[in-house]
């Protein structure tokens, strides 16, 4: 049993058979304080490992599945993303909300030329990138094509 966003719908498979709930568990090795965004860095512990992780790990589960990134609008004016693969919308990082619920619909698609602009966040993604996909190499999964990515 999982506790992100859109888990009991989130049956999509990859190229290896993965699943989100897959990648999550991946993923959870994987996120770290040098992956957080900079501005939330300070709050991020192990036990909330999905803070500040959004965009990046949208964008890299993005590159596994395909589909599209959308953004819910926040209170600060920044953009939390979750993925939408043929209808199956989940959110890996929804975690870090605790008990506050989003809300999914009519958000506005996001793209990564835009999110990547900032180098900071194209080197947290590639970051993330190499780790998860270290760890795909270590269970002799394949690693996601590179025409999808």
């Amino acid at each position: 049993m999982y506790h992100f966003y859109g888990w009991e719908n989130a049956n999509v498979t990859d190229q290896n058979g993965l699943t989100p709930g897959d990648y999550y568990d991946l993923l959870r090795d994987c996120w770290c304080a040098e992956t957080c965004a900079p501005r939330m860095r300070g709050d991020w512990t192990p036990e909330n490992r999905t803070l500040g992780q959004c965009s990046i790990t949208a964008f890299l589960i993005q590159d596994i599945y395909g589909g599209r990134v959308y953004g819910v609008l926040l209170e600060d004016g920044n953009y939390h993303c979750f993925n939408d693969v043929a209808g199956c919308v989940f959110d890996l990082t929804s975690e870090q909300f605790g008990d506050r619920k989003l809300h999914y619909e009519n958000c506005p698609e996001q793209f990564r030329e835009i999110h990547f602009a900032k180098t900071e966040k194209r080197e947290r993604y590639e970051l993330l990138r190499e780790r998860l996909f270290s760890r795909l190499t270590e269970r002799g999964y394949r690693i996601p094509s590179p025409g999808k990515m």
